[in-house]
Formats: structure tokens, C-alpha cells, sequence
């Protein structure tokens, strides 16, 4: 059986994937056959790919080159703030349309990350599933589609504010108060608590980034 060649979709989700996880990190040039060789596509679709990371401000140019886009202060203020109401509009309608199932799961996944603090990028990766998962129970595709893009972008700040001391949990204990004020159906709390997770993940990376700069980074 012939084997499938990745469609320009795939191409673009190849990039993106590989950025959401650092293997492209803020600052790394993207070089449209570099990317071809290294992913087995042609250089059309990769063309294509770059083009619509590009438009998303996902990537920026630097003289004829593309480069991975970093946020400066006032970017990350700014989604930051997006964030913040999006996902409390996500706990919202959680706490309102979320099946039993979905509550049940959203518990499990806070146990099951217990095991992880200690770890913070496995944490990073399973906060990723958990608020998704969290998007998911909101019942409302558009959110789902805005959030999404919102999460894209975060991939575009080097660290996560989990590796600082003592984050890992603080973040557990606000997730495991988002999945108890949703199992409640308990919808100001909700969001109210998913409000509080992010403007503490928020000051946690402003601390974090202070930090960087007064060392020089």
C-alpha cells in the first residue's frame, strides 16, 4: 500500500506541534528546506505552512529570514488578559453543560498529575491536556477554537511558569478547586477559580521574567 504524503495541513501542524513542545523555540530561524527534509514533505506545503504561521504572528520576520516569534512585556500582558476571560468563560459554561463523565475525568487528570510535580515539563504538558480537556467540557466550539489559538501562542514563551519553586503545587491545588466548584455547578465560582489560576500563573511568569532579566537573560 502506498503510503500517504503529509497534506499542507499536516505540514503546518508538524511546525506547530514542534514548537508547542520547544523543538523551535523563540529566536530559531525556520528554513523552508531544512523543514522539508526534516519532516519528509515537499517544500510547497511547508511553504504554505510558514506563510499561515506567519499571519498568525506565530512567526515574524527577521530581514529575509522567519524566525520563531517571541512575546515582548506588553504581548504577554495582553494574553494574559484574553486568557484569563476566556477560560473563566470556559469554567462558566463547564459548570453548566459538562456531563458527569467529563466532570469525573477532569478529577482524575488533577490526581493523576499529583505524580508529576516534581517533573515541571511533564506537569507543562499535562496542565496543556487538562485545560484542554477543560475547553472541551464548555460544549461550545467557537470558545473551543478561540482558546486553542490562545494556547498556540503560549507556546511562544520559552519556559513555563511551573518550573518556579513551589508552583507545581499551588497550580494543582487551583485545578483541583476548578474541578470541584464545576462538580458543584457552582458557575461564579467556577469562574472565579479558573480567573484566580491564571492571574497567579500570570504573576508567577512576571516574577519569573524578572528574575531572567536582572541575571542578564
Amino acid at each position: 500500500m502506498r503510503q500517504r504524503r503529509p497534506s499542507h495541513t499536516d505540514a503546518y501542524q508538524l511546525i506547530l506541534d514542534a514548537i508547542d513542545v520547544g523543538v523551535f523555540k523563540p529566536g530559531d530561524r525556520l528554513v523552508e528546506s531544512d523543514l522539508a527534509d526534516r519532516f519528509g514533505v515537499s517544500r510547497t506545503p511547508i511553504r504554505e505552512a510558514l506563510q499561515r504561521l506567519e499571519t498568525q504572528s506565530l512567526l515574524e520576520r527577521d530581514g529575509r529570514s522567519l524566525i520563531v516569534a517571541a512575546l515582548n512585556h506588553n504581548q504577554m500582558a495582553e494574553l494574559y488578559v484574553v486568557r484569563r476571560e476566556l477560560e473563566g468563560l470556559a469554567a462558566k459554561l463547564a459548570a453548566q453543560h459538562a456531563t458527569d463523565e467529563e466532570i469525573r475525568v477532569l478529577g482524575e487528570m488533577v490526581s493523576a498529575d499529583d505524580a508529576l510535580i516534581d517533573d515541571p515539563n511533564a506537569l507543562a504538558r499535562a496542565n496543556k491536556r487538562f485545560h484542554h480537556q477543560l475547553h472541551l467540557a464548555s460544549h461550545n466550539r467557537y470558545l473551543v477554537q478561540q482558546l486553542d489559538l490562545v494556547h498556540r501562542t503560549m507556546a511562544l514563551m520559552a519556559t513555563t511558569s511551573l518550573a518556579v519553586e513551589g508552583r507545581g503545587e499551588i497550580a494543582q491545588a487551583e485545578h483541583r478547586a476548578i474541578v470541584d466548584a464545576i462538580q458543584s455547578r457552582d458557575v461564579d465560582a467556577a469562574d472565579a477559580a479558573l480567573k484566580e489560576h491564571i492571574s497567579v500563573a500570570f504573576m508567577t511568569r512576571l516574577k519569573q521574567d524578572a528574575v531572567t532579566r536582572g541575571q542578564g537573560g
